[in-house]
């Protein structure tokens, strides 16, 4: 079964680790990703030494097929949020 922890979660580790209530725990959570967010918005990338690299990747705009009436459409360009893991959060896991 898998493990999944959500920002509850960590903020309530934290409040344990650091001594402080939970209330204040969560908030650093939220200001950390709120942070990291606005970083990548704005078109940077959040690297977290020991654990990996945020950034931001384009895709280019393409035709496509769909696939129901076999009718070619035009996607649109995008950006997407890429993670790469660290090599110490790659050993770590292993």
């Amino acid at each position: 079964m898998e493990n999944v922890v959500n920002k509850k979660d960590l903020a309530e580790k934290l409040a344990d680790k650091l001594g402080c209530t939970k209330k204040d725990a969560l908030v650093y959570v939220n200001t950390v990703f709120e942070e990291m967010t606005n970083v990548l918005v704005d078109g940077g990338s959040v690297d977290v030494f020991g654990f990996g690299k945020f950034s931001v990747s384009e895709r280019a705009g393409r035709t496509g097929i769909n696939p129901s009436t076999k009718e070619r459409i035009e996607i649109a360009p995008s950006k997407s949020v890429k993670f790469k893991a660290s090599k110490a959060l790659k050993e770590a896991v292993k």
